[in-house]
């Protein structure tokens, strides 16, 4: 029993329950079912007498008779609500009306219940009240530990903050989760967040690129391989999902791996087992499974380029990383971050940017985005001399930006058929030759834009 109790690292044990009734026995009859479920419960005869209580010392769970005296159930369900605004209320009475339901649900209650009480119906509405309790806490306390973490995900911006709390709210899970997002969008960081918050923290993150190995060499890594499994195999070595056995295993540019591997991988998810490399005993695997690809993973789905049973196992919850051009206004703090971190390795006093420098910055989209911002404060610091980084000091390349133009060729004037052919191009360049994103940028849909590809023999 009270392993079904338990969520996350809470327990039905660690909650506070306050009874308030003013019959005796009802009273008595109340605290001692809960007693014997395991809360820590305490009652009180009337509506002073639990107020008083309620001031005195938290709660998680109060149940209370709507009709008590002087101070009745609803000025006790708003002393609860005040006192706590998360605190659960679970109004009974004998005296059960529409109008009086309506009430307590207006003032937060959890649920309405009718007298006599059923012992059944109580614990089951009890247990519900002390989940969504629970459950709160839970993600209260990771929502704490993702701002606290060292792999915290640096940022002020509005869809940032949206990515540390979607962290947050599923890092207790164990639903498997694809972080989508371009190449640089920190989704590796986001992976190790989910991790280190998660209740699997202090068991191994293990990252697999799969554009890293070819399809032989990835079964090797992913699977391990026995003795003798073919030559040069002197020992049996396990592969990397036995390595993250309960821990998380994350795989980087999932959209490259094989179409073979991919329906190995499957069976390994499913089954919650792996077969080394030439073996014939199966080997149980406990891991959490998150995903990243800067692919359209629909698209290649579309083309027969990934199983579409995968991409559903994987696809349970997703989160989208922003370019750093859709939350220009973290630059200043990422910059900020990257110059403290470059400078200490480099034994250097720089103690920030100068003005041209940070408006050149912030004027650029960062195709390469975080991961770009990161290399270019890294040359800069590298170059700088004095106490501020300067335009001087970056990239050449960044300061010779030139927008893009059409131009006269041979002296000829182009044709908008052609000019379209260089936009889109130019547009699919820009979103690393993702179709979706192209297609919104271009404010076409994806078909239309495959027949302009088509069309124009444009280049993948």
């Amino acid at each position: 029993m009270a392993e079904e109790k338990k969520v996350g690292v809470a327990k039905i044990e660690d909650l506070r329950v306050l009874v308030v009734d003013d019959e005796d026995i009802a009273l008595k009859t109340l605290v001692h079912i809960l007693r014997k479920e395991g809360y820590k419960v305490k009652g009180a005869p009337d509506g002073e007498k639990a107020r008083a209580l309620i001031c005195a010392e938290p709660f998680d769970i109060v149940l209370t008779d709507l009709v008590l005296g002087a101070v009745d159930g609803l000025e006790v369900l708003s002393e609860a609500k005040q006192a706590d605004p998360d605190c659960e209320v679970i109004v009974i009475t004998g005296y059960a009306s529409v109008d009086a339901a309506v009430s307590a649900t207006k003032k937060g209650a959890f649920h309405f219940l009718q007298k006599p009480v059923k012992p059944d119906l109580l614990r089951s509405i009890v247990s519900q009240a002390a989940q969504k309790r629970l459950l709160g806490k839970r993600v209260r306390e990771l929502e704490q530990k993702v701002a606290d973490q060292q792999t915290a995900i640096i940022g002020s911006s509005p869809k940032i903050a949206a990515i540390r709390k979607l962290v947050a709210q599923v890092a207790a899970s164990d639903a498997s989760v694809l972080i989508c997002g371009e190449s640089g969008t920190g989704k590796e960081l986001a992976a190790r967040a989910l991790h280190d918050a998660s209740d699997r923290a202090t068991k191994p993150f293990v990252a697999v690129n799969c554009a890293s190995f070819t399809e032989e060499l990835l079964a090797n890594e992913l699977f391990g391989h026995e003795k003798e499994a073919f030559t040069g195999a002197t020992r049996t070595r396990p592969g990397l999902l036995e390595s993250a056995h309960e821990g998380t295993v994350f795989f980087d540019e999932i959209g490259d791996m094989p179409l073979s591997m991919q329906a190995k991988l499957l069976r390994a998810i499913q089954e919650k087992e792996i077969l080394r490399v030439g073996g014939t005993q199966a080997v149980p695997v406990d891991v959490r499974v998150i995903a990243a690809t800067n692919k359209d993973l629909k698209e290649l789905c579309e083309l027969n380029r990934f199983r579409l049973d995968l991409y559903y196992r994987l696809n349970v919850i997703t989160m989208r990383m922003p370019t750093l051009a859709e939350r220009k206004e973290d630059i200043p703090l990422l910059a900020g971050f990257f110059l403290g971190r470059f400078a200490a390795k480099a034994g250097k006093k720089i103690t920030g940017f100068s003005d041209d420098v940070m408006e050149i910055l912030a004027g650029y989209d960062f195709p390469g985005n975080v991961r770009e911002l990161m290399n270019i404060v890294e040359h800069a610091c590298s170059l700088c001399r004095t106490d501020l980084i300067r335009v001087e000091d970056l990239p050449p390349d960044l300061t010779g930006m030139k927008p893009f133009t059409f131009r006269r060729e041979d002296g000829r004037i182009k044709t908008m058929e052609h000019m379209e052919r260089e936009y889109i191009q130019w547009v699919l360049k820009q979103t690393s030759y993702n179709k979706t994103r192209a297609a919104e940028a271009l404010g076409i849909d994806r078909v239309s834009l495959y027949r302009k590809i088509r069309r124009f023999e444009l280049k993948d």
